[in-house]
């Protein structure tokens, strides 16, 4: 199972790449929704014991101790779920943009889209930082070559950022590595290799000095891409100025690649230096909680309001898993995959209204929902989970988060808890004015959405709904991965 969601992507990424005479768009469709098929078919004999399934392993560098390695636990196969649930959603709503050497559009995306299972299932450090560079490469592109406005300026301060978090992140793997038991080489040679394998990384044990750093060091890469403030800066001008179907990619599934990394890699890796280093890293989450809130207030561009928003989220995320409790930690698992499907639906609202009106101005709508009812009725329940209204999606996990920060340090939850009604405030009042009042020159012939619209925005409303109602689904998924992961690292 695990091998096929790795080379479905990557062969119709290969084969788009190297030609531009195949049809892009079915070909795209078609590998997203057989990845789809595949995940589910992975869920229906999964076992949420906190072992790892579907495992495959093969020796790749041995002298180095470096193996090609995969597998999936809950949560692996949580993140699984939502990167495979979105791409085809993704790549069907980029059918109402033309793009220029289309193929390459979706090679890139599916080559992404590969690369981000590849992150999700190795249990293999440096495979591990290989699909976590690979991940980058065709979003640069993708940014870069059908971005808006100063996207290179844009994209190269996002790629800076990325990449050099990412090597603090390699630094840290190798300081563990070499700790690690070496061991003789089977050929006979008098070489020995140290291990790359979670589990012989895991078992190290870090004096309390070299812990601190290699803390840092991870928390560098996961604190870019998440992101934490004061490492948020290249988020908000990189969203707005990708193309939609990248901003998607971003926000939806990138960006949980850092709390991912938190929970698997980097507190598992070092514990010894969690105690220092926690008050830290959750008073950045929960300050850029609150900076982001109060800064979304101020935008009248749709689209920023929106990636400031997915700052103060994905702060409440970094700051529950960070404090290390079974409440935050699950309220982390179930919100990396609704804020996926909150804020993807939101930014399809976004560039629905852009190609309608031609603008993103909260000053130039109004009135919408007199001329598109279906569209205004299913832009409401998108933002309903988004602000984590009971019984939408967003609900349990946002409960369960602050429940978790609260436990950790009451101060903290008392600060993180009122910019939920701040995202309710900014969120409703950006809908008012987008749906409601008198009609503008650009809004007076407003067309309601189409069937692949209606798809790709009804499904997302009906994942708010279904996860509203049943979140246990999610929460049983992750549970026996939590406790083994909790039992294992305390502090």
């Amino acid at each position: 199972m695990s091998i096929l969601l790795l080379i479905l992507p990557f062969i119709a990424a290969i084969a788009l790449l190297a030609t531009r005479h195949l049809p892009a768009r079915p070909i795209a469709l078609t590998a997203t929704l057989a990845n789809l098929v595949v995940t589910i078919l992975a869920l229906s004999t999964f076992n949420g014991d906190g072992s790892f399934n579907y495992e495959v392993s093969f020796p790749w560098v041995s002298s180095a101790g470096i193996s090609f390695r995969l597998g999936l636990d809950g949560i692996s196969m949580l993140m699984v779920l939502l990167t495979n649930l979105l791409a085809p959603l993704i790549v069907l709503s980029s059918f109402n943009r033309q793009y220029n050497l289309e193929n390459r559009y979706f090679g890139l995306v599916l080559l992404m889209i590969g690369a981000l299972n590849g992150v999700f299932m190795a249990l293999d450090g440096l495979l591990f930082y290989v699909f976590y560079e690979l991940a980058l490469i065709p979003i640069y592109f993708i940014c870069a070559i059908w971005g808006g406005a100063n996207r290179i300026q844009i994209t190269l301060k996002f790629f800076i950022y990325t990449f050099v978090g990412s090597l603090f992140m390699l630094v840290a793997l190798l300081a563990v590595y070499l700790k690690t038991p070496a061991v003789a080489l089977e050929n006979g040679l008098p070489e020995i290799a140290h291990s790359f394998a979670w589990e012989d990384l895991v078992a190290v044990q870090l004096d309390p000095a070299t812990a601190w750093w290699v803390m840092l060091g991870f928390f560098l890469a996961f604190a870019v891409k998440m992101p934490i403030f004061p490492f948020h800066t290249w988020q908000p001008d990189t969203y707005v100025s990708a193309p939609t179907g990248g901003t998607m990619l971003l926000s939806g599934i990138m960006l949980k690649m850092g709390v991912y990394g938190v929970v698997r890699w980097m507190v598992p890796l070092a514990p010894e230096a969690m105690q220092g280093w926690a008050p830290v890293f959750l008073g950045l989450a929960v300050t850029g909680i609150v900076y982001a809130s109060l800064i979304a207030f101020k935008q009248s561009d749709l689209k920023r309001l929106i990636a400031y928003s997915s700052i103060a989220h994905v702060g409440l995320i970094a700051a529950g898993v960070l404090s290390w409790n079974k409440a935050g930690m699950q309220g982390g698992m179930i919100q990396m995959l609704n804020h996926g499907i909150n804020v993807v639906g939101l930014f399809f609202v976004v560039d629905l209204l852009e190609r309608r009106i031609g603008s993103r101005s909260l000053f130039d709508m109004g009135g919408i929902a007199r001329s598109a009812p279906k569209f205004a009725t299913l832009f409401m329940l998108v933002l309903l989970g988004s602000i984590a209204v009971p019984l939408t999606n967003g609900f349990a996990g946002e409960f369960l988060l602050l429940n978790g920060v609260w436990n950790y340090n009451a101060t903290l939850g008392a600060l993180a808890g009122p910019t939920i009604i701040l995202g309710a405030v900014y969120m409703l009042r950006a809908y008012g004015l987008a749906m409601f009042g008198e009609t503008t020159r650009h809004t007076s012939e407003f067309a309601d959405i189409g069937l692949r619209e209606w798809i790709v925005l009804g499904a997302l409303a009906g994942f708010v709904l279904v996860f509203g109602f049943f979140p246990q689904l999610i929460l049983n998924l992750t549970d026996g991965s939590v406790n083994k992961i909790l039992g294992a690292v305390q502090f």
